[in-house]
């Protein structure tokens, strides 16, 4: 008991002080050790990672890796040893193979992947296939060092139909392969740092709610900006919050000494995608008022929105697009994710536009790698600044996981009629059910929302469900802490704190993808009893008075 309440004690000292996840750790620490006896299983709703994997496209890669070492041991075969692969004739070793092996999981999807890139774009039968093997036996170093040439082809096939709606665009998408979104977002801002895109104390815009690392980066010491929240504050017509972006808020963007913006979009923890009235006003406030602002969107929940259209299609010129797999094929180990910039756009622009000290500083710093270094991309700056230029020669996201990406994006394309998409959006919307008919309160259609998280304001709650005047005595005697404190304590249930993301002082964040079915109306129902508990507490004391 004195180490439980040591530990409660401890939390609240560090509430509001350290990230939701660091917290997230401590709560789970309590419901752990306030479990004495076993008897309740752990559910940890913090995490977004999802506790279902794409299987089809894994059993075409590890069958995929079976025909690659066949062809590393084909050119040497020596006890454990083999050698690399040879390119020539290729492709109808493949074909042998798959003959031969046509019972091997995955071996019908793994056709769909090889004759995607063969029928569809066109590629050489044994370019395609030896990239691919020699991709993922991993013997060489990446080259290009951004991306595998077939390999970015095809992903931004998949980025294309899923973050722009193949909207058609003169240009195209060069792609960095980096590992995950996380990766890519530390990249970003560090070159731009590195180029004098921006400065110390610069005045950026973050979109709130939002992923608490996005708010954490920009106050480093080395960073120290100056940040313009914008925030989700809309309500509708009963006073609810739709988690959408006020156009007064959106204004704040003419400002034109606001040099970027960082938005999830899908948002994170809200997880709504942006509506089209906010989109157009954001298009013309950077069209008239900031047209060199710098957008960077991590569009990692886009798969789970209908129609999703992210800025990149919008405001190609100006957005510069981070994605990650690891929610929609569940690969959060594997790493995966992509920065993508269009060809024509703002960031060349304004390296364009530096003066004659700016670009000074750039020649001293990619002298090692070019003789032009005016001529270096962003993107491809990007990319030399993540091995701190000087190692730019061993840059590049490793071969086997760029070949998974590959066999993920083209998985996604050849599923014509949606079925994988399907279902991951119905796994995620039937335990938003779940938890909100546990709690006892209906759920608003929203076109916009992903169902990934969800986050509520429980003081709107306990207003709505109960009463006002419970509502402000619940406000001005308890924190949200305190609830979540009791929910580990008493049912070994851990939810993160809304506020840590920039979002409303009394709102939790809860993943819908991580815990099976039947957890989510746990949580609903014990976080309904938590309530419960405030409310008798209110009624005692205002009966004793």
């Amino acid at each position: 008991m004195y180490k439980m309440s040591f530990q409660r004690e401890e939390i609240e000292k560090v509430y509001g002080k350290i990230s939701p996840f660091e917290l997230k750790d401590k709560l789970i620490n309590l419901a752990e050790d306030s479990n004495i006896n076993g008897t309740r299983s752990l559910l940890d709703a913090g995490r977004g990672n999802p506790n279902w994997i794409a299987a089809a496209p894994r059993e075409a890669f590890f069958t995929f890796g079976q025909f690659a070492i066949s062809e590393s041991r084909r050119i040497w075969n020596e006890d454990d040893l083999a050698g690399m692969p040879e390119k020539e004739g290729i492709a109808q070793r493949y074909n042998k193979y798959v003959e031969v092996n046509y019972n091997a999981p995955g071996i019908e999807l793994l056709n769909q992947i090889i004759n995607y890139g063969i029928t569809v774009k066109g590629f050489s039968p044994d370019e395609w296939i030896y990239e691919l093997t020699d991709g993922i036996i991993g013997d060489n170093y990446p080259m290009p060092g951004r991306m595998l040439k077939h390999v970015e082809s095809v992903v931004n096939d998949y980025l294309m139909q899923e973050l722009c709606y193949n909207t058609s665009l003169e240009g195209v998408f060069n792609t960095f392969a980096v590992e995950g979104a996380t990766a890519g977002m530390c990249y970003v801002f560090d070159s731009l740092i590195a180029n004098n895109m921006l400065s110390k104390g610069d005045r950026i815009a973050i979109m709130t709610p939002v992923f608490t690392p996005y708010l954490e980066i920009p106050n480093l010491p080395r960073y120290s900006f100056d940040v313009v929240y914008i925030s989700a504050n809309e309500l509708d017509e009963h006073g609810n919050r739709t988690w959408q972006y006020t156009s007064s808020d959106i204004k704040k963007l003419k400002d034109d000494s606001i040099k970027a913006l960082f938005l999830v979009n899908p948002s994170n923890p809200p997880s709504v995608a942006m509506k089209e009235e906010s989109v157009k006003i954001l298009k013309k406030v950077v069209n008239e008022y900031n047209p060199d602002l710098m957008i960077i969107s991590d569009d990692v929940y886009s798969t789970f929105v209908d129609g999703f259209r992210s800025l990149m299609a919008d405001l190609p010129f100006n957005t510069l697009g981070v994605y990650s797999f690891s929610k929609y094929f569940g690969v959060t180990g594997w790493r995966l994710g992509t920065v993508a910039l269009y060809e024509n756009n703002v960031f060349d622009e304004i390296l364009g536009k530096q003066d004659e000290g700016k670009k000074e500083r750039a020649r001293i710093r990619y002298s090692g790698i070019s003789t032009d270094t005016e001529k270096i991309k962003f993107v491809d700056r990007i990319v030399a600044d993540s091995r701190q230029v000087a190692l730019n020669h061993t840059a590049g996201l490793s071969t086997p996981q760029q070949v998974q990406m590959a066999f993920l994006a083209v998985f996604a394309i050849v599923d014509e009629k949606n079925k994988y998409k399907n279902l991951t959006r119905n796994i995620c919307r039937r335990r938003k059910k779940l938890l909100f008919d546990g709690l006892g309160i209906g759920i608003t259609e929203d076109k916009y929302s992903a169902s990934y998280y969800a986050q509520f304001d429980l003081i709107e709650w306990a207003s709505q469900n109960y009463s006002d005047r419970f509502a402000t005595y619940l406000k001005n005697n308890y924190r949200t802490i305190d609830i979540l404190i009791k929910l580990a304590e008493q049912s070994s249930i851990v939810l993160l704190d809304g506020n840590g993301f920039n979002g409303p002082e009394w709102s939790v964040r809860i993943s819908l993808a991580n815990l099976c079915d039947e957890s989510y109306s746990k949580i609903g129902k014990a976080l309904h009893n938590v309530m419960d508990s405030y409310v008798e507490l209110w009624k005692n004391r205002r009966d004793n008075n």
